[in-house]
């Protein structure tokens, strides 16, 4: 734009004057100049980042073809970079375009060079998880409810349209981001920016993990497409899903749906990695560096094990459906809503270790406690949370959770009729048990249990000697009632 830079040695100091045809240049305090559009004058050096320089470029080109600016304008970028998601398109071109401190409404091709650069530069998940929440924040400041409600949708929409079967929908979503939503404002009206930056980090520390590889996989690939970018249907990234796979059948009854889409969601963003890693991890070649510096994008398959609905309900049923698996469980235990057409109280007790019958509290560091309605929060975590026991007699019996043994925050009785969430009763609705690990913990649960019923049906057949029946009471019992022998099936 005419801008040309002199640079000069004074007094041994390197000193940097301005000057410039337009008029639009701002000079800052320690001698560097900043361009209406947002540019550092400084450093209009192209960016070493080839994929980066080779899409503002594009972007530019669009901008003089469609809007005669020199720059990169919201219009242009949200039709070619984001075309299915507007609204995402809108935040991140207006936090980018804040953090530059542009004076015009386009973003110079240096400013915006510049701000991805640094956007992808940032690699702690905290600092990345506040930027979101800064993106969809009122000027950047404050956040409101509508807001964070904007930003999770997004997500979810992310997770499930990247999913292996095709975009699918929730009805439950909207109750599951009022969950969220609820349990983070708490009746207020208005949060900063770092509250709700560290409440997000303390509940769902990778919800938006999915959200940053999708835009970052854009940024760096769409200059592929040419001068189309990503504003074609096929030209759109397709990654892996973040959000496990369930391996469900559909309720025998057809009335009440298995575990909602959206809680898999939720949770997939708030539980440890032992409980959604990958079921395949590449280990060779470019597919295992991806994977590495990805994360955990290969979906892992939860494998329904116990549904108090279609397995029947009691303790033994559910003994009989989870004992013996080997990897992480999940078990929703759903109370009925006191409210007709209200919110049924859901909890979700965390296991990473194999389910047991003890007169004591187990687990390890991962067992957790997670409210998901009415309000979703992490309600425990740490070891020694959880306690099953059905047969030691002196001891509570049934389903437990919690750290202080003398009042759980979950308490199933041992008819697995009531119970008790955070010392509230209620009458159980529905219980379910999930299996978070690999297929081979599956099968060889399955494997035991086939073992179990040939060990049984082989103590149903005794094979006595000759010796042994001659002394058997069953002999004298059938000689009582009249038959003497016992070769002769007519006799």
């Amino acid at each position: 734009m005419g801008n040309q830079v002199i640079r000069g040695t004074m007094g041994g100091h390197k000193k940097a004057i301005t000057v410039s045809s337009t008029g639009n240049d701002v000079t800052t305090k320690k001698g560097m100049s900043r361009s209406a559009s947002g540019a550092d004058i400084e450093h209009t050096s192209h960016t070493q980042f080839e994929p980066i320089d080779k899409l503002a470029k594009i972007l530019t080109e669009r901008s003089q073809q469609e809007e005669s600016v020199n720059g990169v304008t919201e219009n242009v970028f949200k039709r070619y970079m984001f075309p299915q998601y507007p609204k995402l398109a809108e935040k991140l071109f207006l936090f980018l375009h804040r953090q530059s401190k542009a004076t015009t409404s386009h973003l110079g091709t240096s400013a915006f060079r510049q701000q991805i650069e640094r956007f992808l530069s940032i690699m702690h998940d905290q600092t990345i998880l506040e930027n979101y929440v800064k993106m969809y924040a009122r000027e950047g400041i404050d956040v409101v409810p509508e807001g964070l409600d904007d930003l999770l949708m997004v997500t979810y929409q992310l997770a499930l349209d990247s999913s292996s079967g095709g975009p699918q929908r929730c009805p439950h979503i909207h109750r599951t981001i009022e969950s969220v939503t609820k349990s983070c404002f708490h009746g207020k009206e208005v949060l900063s920016v770092s509250y709700v930056s560290n409440w997000l980090w303390q509940n769902c520390p990778r919800l938006f993990n999915g959200l940053h590889r999708y835009i970052v996989h854009a940024f760096t690939t769409a200059y592929r497409n040419g001068a189309a970018l990503l504003s074609e249907v096929q030209s759109r990234p397709q990654l892996a899903p973040a959000t496990p796979v369930l391996e469900q059948s559909a309720p025998l009854d057809g009335s009440k749906p298995l575990l909602p889409l959206s809680h898999v969601w939720l949770l997939s963003g708030s539980l440890p990695l032992c409980y959604t890693q990958a079921e395949i991890s590449p280990t060779e070649g470019t597919q295992a560096l991806i994977a590495k510096m990805a994360g955990p994008t290969y979906p892992s398959h939860w494998t329904l094990l116990y549904n108090s609905g279609q397995h029947g309900s009691g303790a033994n049923r559910f003994i009989h459906h989870v004992l013996g698996y080997k990897g992480p469980t999940l078990l929703f235990l759903r109370g009925v809503s006191p409210e007709e057409g209200g919110d049924r109280p859901t909890y979700c007790i965390c296991s990473a270790v194999e389910w047991r019958e003890s007169h004591l509290y187990w687990g390890d560091e991962d067992s957790m406690v997670i409210e998901l309605s009415p309000t979703f929060r992490i309600v425990e975590r740490g070891p020694k949370l959880v306690y099953l026991n059905t047969m030691i007699r002196g001891y509570p019996q049934g389903v437990r959770a919690g750290s202080d043994p003398r009042n759980p925050c979950v308490d199933l009785d041992k008819s697995f009729q009531c119970l008790k969430l955070n010392g509230v009763p209620y009458r159980l609705d529905s219980l379910e048990a999930w299996g978070c690990g690999d297929r081979k913990s599956r099968e060889l649960q399955l494997e035991i249990k086939k073992w179990q019923v040939k060990e049984a049906e082989k103590q149903r057949v005794v094979k006595l000697s000759t010796t042994d029946w001659l002394d058997h009471p069953d002999r004298y019992l059938l000689e009582l009632g009249g038959r003497t022998s016992y070769n002769n099936a007519g006799s």
